[in-house]
Formats: C-alpha cells, sequence, structure tokens
C-alpha cells in the first residue's frame, strides 16, 4: 500500500472539472439529469450534511467525486486503483475501498494512509459496496474482477471462483477487517432499518435481496431470509437506500428502474429511467427529500442511451434520512 499511497500523492490533486450549471439540467418525466457524468460505472452517491454536496465514484475510472447540485459543478480525486466503496467520516476524511486495500484519505492535505489489506487476491477480486452501520462500522462485500493480464488469469483466487460467494467484512476503526456470517457472489444494496434490527443485503447475480436479524452492540447477523427475489426481466438488484417510512429502496441493473419495497417485501412503487443500467440510490438535499440515482455506461450504446452514467434525480414525496459515518473519532 506505500507505494499506492505514492500514487495518490501525485495524482490526486483537486482538479476542476466540466462546471457544468445547474439550469441545463435535462428532464425525463419526473427524473431530471442533474450531470452528464458519462461515468463507466458511477457508483455510491453518498449526501454530505456538512457541505450539502454529493459524492460518488467512477470505479473504472477510477476516481472520487464531488457534485454540488447548486452550481452543477463537480470535482474530482484520481484514485491509484479502483475504488469499490468508500464512507464519509466523522472527521471529515473518506475511507476508500480501494482494489489495493483500505485507505483512509483526507482530500484537501493529500495525506493518504493505509488501513488494511484486501482479503482476497487483489488481481482477481476488489472491493464491490461498502455502507456504514448507525455505529460507525464499515461493511464492504467483495466482487470476482479479474486485472486484464496473463498474470491474473493464471492465479488462484483466495475467495473461489467467479461463481462462488465470498464473505461480507467488517471494520471497526482501529481493528482489523473480520468476516461477518453473510457471504455473496456480488455484494450490494447494503442497508438497515430505522429501528437497527435488520441489516438487507442483495446478492446481484441471483438477484435476490436478503434479510437479517441485527445485533447493533455486536454487529452479529442471523435469522437469514428472502425479502425480495426479482425474476430475469426485472433486473438485478444492485445499491439501495431506506427512507424516513423504513421501506427499500434499490436500483434495479439492467432494468432501468428504482423500486420501492415496502417491510413485507412488497413493491410499493417504481421509478422508470432514461438509462439501463442504474446502480445505486440515496437520498440528499437539505431536506433529503431528493433521490439521486448513479448509473453506468459499460457496455451501453450511446446511440440508444446517450446519457448512461450520468447522475439523476427525482422528488418522490418521501423523505431519507442522512448516511451514516464511518467512527473514525473518540465519539460513540
Amino acid at each position: 500500500m506505500t507505494g499506492a499511497g505514492g500514487a495518490l500523492t501525485g495524482l490526486a490533486r483537486i482538479i476542476l472539472l466540466e462546471l457544468a450549471m445547474a439550469s441545463r439540467f435535462e428532464r425525463f418525466g419526473q427524473v431530471e439529469l442533474v450531470h452528464d457524468a458519462r461515468a463507466i460505472t458511477g457508483e455510491s452517491p453518498t449526501w454530505c450534511e456538512r457541505e450539502q454536496q454529493l459524492y460518488w465514484i467512477d470505479i473504472e475510472e477510477p476516481a472520487l467525486h464531488r457534485f454540488d447540485p447548486s452550481t452543477g459543478g463537480d470535482q474530482r480525486w484520481v484514485m491509484p486503483c479502483q475504488i469499490g466503496a468508500f464512507a464519509l467520516c466523522r472527521s471529515g476524511d473518506i475511507l476508500a475501498a480501494l482494489r489495493l486495500g483500505l485507505a483512509r484519505i483526507s482530500l484537501f492535505n493529500r495525506a493518504f494512509a493505509a488501513l488494511d489489506a484486501p482479503p482476497y487476491n487483489p488481481l482477481t477480486h476488489r472491493f464491490n459496496e461498502g455502507k456504514c452501520d448507525a455505529r460507525g462500522r464499515f461493511w464492504v462485500g467483495a466482487k470476482f474482477d479479474p486485472l486484464p493480464s496473463a498474470t491474473a488469469e493464471r492465479h488462484a483466487s483466495a475467495l473461489g471462483p467467479l461463481t462462488g460467494a465470498a464473505p461480507i467484512h467488517v471494520l471497526d476503526y482501529g481493528e482489523a477487517l473480520r468476516p461477518a456470517h453473510a457471504s455473496a457472489v456480488i455484494a450490494n444494496g447494503m442497508a438497515w432499518s430505522l429501528d437497527n434490527r435488520v441489516m438487507y443485503f442483495a446478492d446481484t447475480p441471483t438477484r435476490r435481496v436478503t434479510a437479517f436479524d441485527f445485533d447493533i452492540e455486536s454487529g452479529a447477523l442471523s435469522s437469514p431470509r428472502v425479502f425480495a427475489q426479482f425474476q430475469g426481466s426485472d433486473g438485478k438488484p444492485d445499491g439501495a437506500a431506506i427512507d424516513r417510512e423504513g421501506f427499500y429502496w434499490c436500483a434495479l441493473y439492467g432494468g432501468g428502474r428504482v423500486v420501492r419495497i415496502a417491510p413485507n417485501g412488497e413493491i410499493e412503487r417504481e421509478i422508470r429511467l432514461p438509462v439501463s443500467q442504474p446502480t445505486m440510490c440515496a437520498f440528499g438535499d437539505a431536506d433529503y427529500r431528493s433521490l439521486y440515482v448513479t448509473s453506468a455506461a459499460q457496455g451501453v450504446s450511446k446511440q440508444r442511451e446517450p446519457h448512461a452514467g450520468g447522475i439523476f434525480r427525482c422528488r418522490p414525496g418521501i423523505e431519507g434520512r442522512p448516511p451514516h459515518l464511518f467512527a473514525d473519532d473518540s465519539r460513540s
């Protein structure tokens, strides 16, 4: 990770890009395109309450971005390798889940500190999605995504082949990553119920969202059961969010929509998007009544979907809640 840190110091200079004005938002019914990012794999929209801006990543670029809805400006920090997930920290820093491991990054003084090595072979796997629970623990999954080289192909995976499930891992600040009693082929859709007694996550290839009983004090998971099961024509469950009424919002990759699922597992509504590959949704703006949705352009025809990879927003009439922050300070 020392080499990665050096790369970050050299590459992660603050670069202001594409200052598109908010007045040029393009509308598609109730959905508006707020940033024509053209991301290869846009992911992890996360509202920063302190700054009133939206952080997000492009996994493949690879870069961390910060979008300002009030101006349309987008700022980016180039990463030294693929960034699969991140979390905002209580201290104001960023916890980044890079292919080479977990790192704590201070964006504005360019400081980089490696926290833990990846629990897999980085030639064949990378981190995929991560979220913090209400206690400030960081939960993160992995994905089989071999580097395009003969060397990577020859290396045996520490987590198994493409069809094998990998354990979800948890990070408490100051401790090492530890595996949780849950696994997925591609972990996505992490979210917690309002009372912190249920944890949800999706295994994207199986098109299934699982609910677990969750102990907020220990972080223990138990009693897994199917919360939602999608079919081939629906798309695959990707990133998710919970609203103030305890409903689960899920982006359906390949399905071109976001669905709102009641606590009993029934779909209450859906929001159609002008792109086929939405990746994650998150509530934001000062009132948390805007739903932001990132998307991916990888493998999509630009003629058919000119705004693939963009960031979209709608006002569904439901209030969300702020994201949980990584507990990297003395507060409990």
